[in-house]
């Protein structure tokens, strides 16, 4: 019985995975792929995205939750969270340029391990789908805190909230 049952949910998944056409998988995969060579070569060591966030036009984006924002972010940031992703809101925010300077950080990015900042699967840090997000929405321009660094370190400007 069990075994039927696996055997005609198995049958009918490519059917149903069709079924939504909101949901693409297949072009999420693609989109994955193709964005994966860019983000290598935008990612920041510390002191340049540091020095990155510093230029005029930039925008550094945080987008955790916004309870995990409100509890501790870098000075200057900015908080879309990823959930609230959608063509306006990202537009609200970035702002009409598409090729505007996007630097993005998250929890993974940081040593502590605690409050506001605990550390995700890495295979899920929220940096991945970010850039993704920020890709395939039509910002080409995206770069990505690389290294992992102490909250604490003055050099961060870690503000609470």
């Amino acid at each position: 019985m069990r075994h039927t049952l696996l055997l005609a949910l198995t049958a009918a998944a490519p059917a149903l995975a069709q079924a939504n056409p909101q949901i693409d998988y297949p072009a999420f995969e693609a989109l994955t792929a193709s964005v994966a060579p860019q983000r290598a070569q935008r990612l920041l060591a510390f002191d340049a995205f540091k020095a990155a966030a510093a230029r005029p036009g930039t925008l550094l984006l945080d987008a955790r939750s916004k309870d995990a924002f409100q509890r501790g972010h870098i000075r200057g940031a900015v908080n879309l969270p990823l959930t609230d992703f959608t063509a306006d809101s990202l537009a609200a925010v970035i702002g009409p340029d598409a090729n505007r300077p996007v630097l993005i950080y998250c929890n993974n990015n940081f040593s502590n391990n605690q409050s506001p900042v605990p550390v995700k699967a890495a295979a899920l840090a929220l940096n991945i789908q970010t850039f993704i997000n920020l890709v395939g929405y039509g910002y080409p321009n995206v770069s990505e805190l690389a290294d992992v660094v102490d909250f604490h370190d003055p050099r961060v400007e870690w503000v609470t909230g």
